[in-house]
């Protein structure tokens, strides 16, 4: 990571962060929901000051503009798939996220191809912004429900499940802006 520069070191600390907060959140230790949550946080934090340390310095590169997103996608997916493990996550939302995933990086992959870099767009990126602070909402009230505060009969998978569902749909919203912005810049004859 020595010939990197900051933005796109934060974006590999991200990446490295995610097994690790996937292993902290999913453990029988106390308070684990807390521990994940700080982890995930930290991960989060590195989104955000990768991408105003590369525009305040004009350090914008073409692996950060491929592997922060996809940095993204590994940290978000990976606290999905913990909240479906303990019921906080319908199984078809992740399918819908993944879908809208495996569909951007295609066209992100196949635009390479052809020497044509194509960003996250804002669409995109506020996609991204709601599924981070959604999860780290629904991990606070995992914590606080473990710890007894919120009370037996708070519908905790309802409230988690609405605001997943919330992402899910900006998921479908940004996906087929994508689409239709790469479509333009894609040839499919190749």
């Amino acid at each position: 990571m020595k010939n990197m520069n900051v933005p796109n070191q934060l974006t590999v600390i991200r990446i490295i962060l995610t097994p690790i907060f996937l292993a902290l959140f999913l453990s029988d230790m106390p308070h684990h929901y807390l521990i994940g949550l700080i982890v995930f946080a930290i991960g989060s934090f590195t989104d955000f000051l990768d991408g105003k340390i590369a525009r305040k310095k004009g350090i914008v590169t073409v692996f950060g503009q491929l592997a922060d997103p996809v940095a993204d996608k590994i940290l978000t997916t990976a606290a999905l798939l913990a909240f479906m493990q303990f019921g906080l996550c319908n199984i078809w939302i992740i399918m819908i996220v993944l879908l809208r995933e495996f569909t951007i990086t295609s066209f992100r992959l196949v635009a390479t191809a052809q020497g044509i870099v194509i960003p996250a767009n804002i669409y995109g990126k506020l996609k991204t912004i709601s599924q981070m602070v959604f999860s780290l909402v629904i991990m606070i009230l995992a914590e606080l429900n473990d710890i007894g505060i919120l009370g037996e009969s708070f519908p905790i998978s309802a409230v988690s499940n609405g605001l997943l569902w919330i992402t899910a749909a900006l998921c479908v919203v940004s996906g087929v802006i994508y689409v239709k912005q790469s479509i333009k810049l894609i040839d499919f004859s190749k």
